[in-house]
């Protein structure tokens, strides 16, 4: 009978907390073993949250020292109110003023397993347990006393039973030895209570992630989301976040592209710290809040904590235009109540990291935040739907400066990206200003400025004209004054500069910003026109500025999938979302598999291939196809009938036309044969799939893979890894083709039950999910005709599309999940490889008579 959860939701605010509710406990799931968790918690006073699964909820004690693995220390443990079965991956903020205010993590979890009839023992206060965890393991006790507690809490005590895990606790503390998460590189700092960067040596880093306060604003369920979230990031909040740069480009390459006016103003980088205190960072980090109090304010209003926002200050002509000498003017005459803050995007809001969603979700979370603003000083930067052409055209009319373009989709990055272009009506740029010449006439203090940039392949500053025009005489008076403290005597540029005998030279450190004509072949500008200084950014990064053609904006984004062609085949509708946990798109994978065509090319070229089909994405119906039929694949090879008369002729994927064009007929997962296309009778590998108990923790599936591997090598047997982008691992045998279906399907049987008979509590040969219950079941069924196995760098069909991908054993102890690469993380993996994991995987060898002697021989 499932337990109320009603004390529990009782205590909480779920609009205010981020913690799940208890809607209602759940029956006891089939095939799996019960789960336990201990929760580290920095409340009013740090412990531990320990966790039973039991008759659908989690019944918790908290724990004040934590656990201890000496038998010796009876740690006491206050009972205190059952938790929903969810609360298990709970990790954040709970907001002060909440019950149980502070910061949580997943100190250890795994299965756990009753000794006697847990609903029995643990109403008569005392139950004996084993656990299975990544940091506990072994018996324990927990015990109810008489002792008198808090109110009407009872008082238990957790003791560890003495066996082979028990440590005496003078020599081994795991709590202090092992504070980390066991689901995020997060620990608890003990004197601040928060949480804490940690890395995988155990070294804790001083930046504090913090989760929000209250939760934003929620959506209602009338109204749901229009825009695909990617996963939630756990990341510790930055005291400097860099702002994410646009790339000049001639026009924009086709496909999806939100435009936005390109502000003639200043780039602001606006951070909200814990407490809600306002920074205004300009992009070279100098803080500028104290020169615009008001806007501080009119952000102060929104509330907002542990967030950055990122927008453009400016101030708007009578036309309704910005004006960027109208700005200047504004600050020389200290009227800030005359400059606008357009926002535009938002990396992080209140505590949570959103780099990484897509462009459309930030800006649906800042529109939100921004509909509550009273202030005239606070704007939303609103993007156009119309055609570029149309936009673009409009813009220049309107003597805008241009339009600033971002890919639909994309995630923010703090630096500059091809993922934002800049589309300007005129050649407009920043320079160095290297020196200045002359008054003619009667003008004062300056004829005209001498220009500089960067070249961008050297670094070198090089001369790039000068400018005399587009200045006022207050102008030019107060920057000459301003130049006369920066002269030197000899020239910052190398290379020639004309008439350099009548310069006076300055140190290269003022930029401004000039309009011109063109740039000519010597490399200097034609027709300069002075605009204004710009303070905001930084000397060293001006260089000439040379606009992209939409070619080669799309070979630097590294992908084609916006103008409908991948690898020479049309993908319709690429920008549909498949993935609503990634937001990735079809477009994305179709992208993805032709970018790592040379490495999954030789799984599957040769051997017949089984296509997992998901038409309508992940979390829709999912089927496969083994034959080719009716569906007409393009560029896909179509294996002779006579290989199996029985059967519709099976398919194969041997070139990248035909691996994208499974892509486009809907396919997500390549499921590769046994055997080689010329020969479906004779195999030429054993496949291994260690299966496990989903509640089993990822130590228990390294422990178990570690021990099949030992087995294999006394056999003499060699073989290789992968993950199955699943839960478990792929062990890879290769062999000669000699021997037949059913001798390599016995053999395998004959490996999975003698892993059974020796560790029973740890491995099943049985398939079904109750024979599975706390134990890995090493699959031995797909060593059949007509069975295949996701081959290496397939993507998966489930959230977060991850790969399957080929390991080097020495990787095996490190790894940290079987899902640890997908379709967004691996290409960093595959070029940081010295060697491929795989390199002599084609090893050929038979199965000896031996080896099934001592497979089949008794456990002692």
């Amino acid at each position: 009978m499932p337990r109320p959860l009603s004390e529990y939701n009782r205590k909480r605010d779920f609009d205010k907390t981020r913690e799940p509710r208890g809607d209602a406990a759940t029956e006891r799931r089939l095939g799996s073993a019960l789960r336990f968790v201990i929760q580290k918690h920095a409340a009013r006073r740090l412990h531990y949250d320990f966790r039973l699964e039991l008759d659908g909820t989690l019944v918790s004690w908290a724990v004040p020292k934590g656990p201890s693995l000496d038998p010796a220390d009876k740690r006491l443990a206050v009972h205190v109110e059952d938790h929903p079965l969810s609360y298990g991956s709970f990790e954040g903020s709970i907001p002060k003023g909440q019950y149980g205010g502070g910061d949580v993590i997943v100190w250890d979890h795994g299965i756990w397993e009753p000794h006697g009839d847990p609903v029995k023992d643990y109403r008569d206060g005392k139950l004996k347990f084993t656990l299975v965890g990544e940091k506990l393991s072994g018996a324990w006790t927990l015990v109810r006393t008489r002792l008198p507690g808090s109110g009407d809490k009872e008082q238990w005590l957790l003791i560890k039973e003495r066996d082979q895990a028990a440590r005496n606790s003078r020599e081994y503390d795991v709590v202090a030895e092992r504070p980390e998460s066991v689901l995020s590189d997060t620990a608890i700092d003990e004197k601040t209570g928060k949480r804490v960067r940690h890395d995988r040596a155990g070294r804790t880093k001083a930046a504090a992630e913090r989760e929000p306060a209250a939760q934003p604003q929620r959506r209602s369920k009338a109204a749901p989301s229009r825009t695909a979230r990617r996963g939630k990031a756990s990341t510790a909040f930055p005291d400097i976040l860099a702002p994410q740069l646009a790339t000049l480009a001639s026009e924009p390459p086709a496909g999806n592209w939100l435009y936005e006016i390109k502000f003639d103003g200043y780039r602001l980088m606006i951070r909200f710290d814990k407490g809600g205190k306002v920074s205004l960072l300009t992009r070279n980090g100098h803080d500028w809040s104290h020169r615009l109090p008001r806007q501080c304010k009119a952000l102060r209003s929104l509330k907002l904590k542990s967030s950055w926002l990122d927008g453009e200050l400016v101030v708007l002509n009578e036309d309704g235009m910005p004006d960027f000498q109208a700005l200047q003017n504004a600050f020389d005459e200290k009227q800030d109540q005359q400059m606008l803050l357009y926002l535009f995007d938002a990396p992080f809001l209140n505590g949570e990291d959103l780099r990484q969603q897509p462009l459309e979700a930030r800006r649906e979370a800042l529109e939100q935040v921004l509909q509550g603003n009273e202030s005239p000083l606070l704007r939303f930067s609103e993007t156009f739907e119309a055609d570029y052409q149309s936009i673009f055209k409009s813009a220049c009319a309107m003597s805008l400066e241009g339009l600033i373009g971002k890919r639909a989709g994309s995630p923010y990055v703090s630096r500059r990206s091809t993922d934002w272009i800049k589309l300007k009506c005129t050649q407009r740029q920043e320079f160095v200003i290297i020196g200045f010449t002359e008054p003619k006439g009667s003008r004062k203090g300056f004829g005209s400025l001498l220009l500089g940039v960067h070249d961008a392949e050297q670094g070198q500053l090089r001369y790039a004209g000068r400018v005399g025009t587009g200045f006022s005489q207050a102008r030019i008076t107060d920057l000459h004054r301003q130049l006369k403290e920066l002269v030197q005597e000899s020239p910052p540029v190398s290379g020639k500069v004309p008439d350099a005998g009548t310069a006076t030279w300055v140190r290269p450190q003022k930029v401004c910003e000039v309009e011109f004509g063109e740039w000519t072949r010597s490399g200097v500008v034609r027709h300069p026109v002075f605009i204004a200084l710009r303070s905001d950014k930084p000397a060293e990064d001006i260089v000439r500025e040379e606009p992209m053609s939409a070619e080669r904006v799309e070979q630097v984004m590294g992908r084609k999938l916006v103008s409908g062609k991948v690898a020479g085949v049309r993908i319709s509708n690429p920008q549909r979302v498949i993935d609503q946990q990634s937001g990735y798109t079809k477009g994305d994978v179709a992208s993805f598999y032709a970018s790592i065509c040379e490495w999954i090319m030789p799984h599957l070229s040769g051997r017949p291939v089984s296509l997992l089909r998901a038409p309508d994405g992940v979390g829709g119906q999912q089927f496969f196809q083994k034959h080719a039929e009716r569906l007409a694949i393009p560029h896909i090879r179509i294996l002779d009938r006579k290989l199996d008369p029985e059967h519709e002729p099976y398919m194969e994927v041997n070139n990248i036309r035909a691996l994208v064009g499974a892509v486009q007929m809907g396919t997500m997962e390549f499921h590769g044969w046994g055997a080689n296309s010329r020969n479906l009778d004779q195999p030429d590998r054993i496949t291994l799939d260690l299966d496990p108990d989903p509640n089993l923790p990822w130590k228990s599936m390294i422990e178990a893979t570690e021990l099949v591997l030992a087995v294999l090598d006394e056999l003499g047997m060699q073989s290789w890894l992968k993950t199955s982008g699943g839960r478990g691992i792929h062990i890879v045998i290769p062999l000669a083709r000699y021997a037949n279906w059913e001798t390599i399907k016995e053999f395998s049987r004959a490996i999975s039950a003698f892993m059974a008979r020796q560790l029973p509590d740890r491995f099943t040969s049985k398939m079904g999910p109750k024979n599975r219950i706390g134990k890995i079941f090493i699959d031995y069924l797909r060593n059949q005709h007509g069975a295949s196995t996701v081959v290496a760098y397939s993507v998966r069909a489930r959230p977060g599309l991850p790969v399957s991908v080929p390991i080097a054993r020495e990787e095996l102890a490190e790894l940290r999940g079987a899902g640890q690469w997908h379709v967004g993380n691996l290409e960093e993996r595959l070029q940081g490889l010295q060697e491929d994991p795989w390199a002599g995987f084609h090893h050929r060898q038979r199965i000896r008579k031996e080896w099934w002697e001592q497979l089949e021989a008794k456990a002692p």
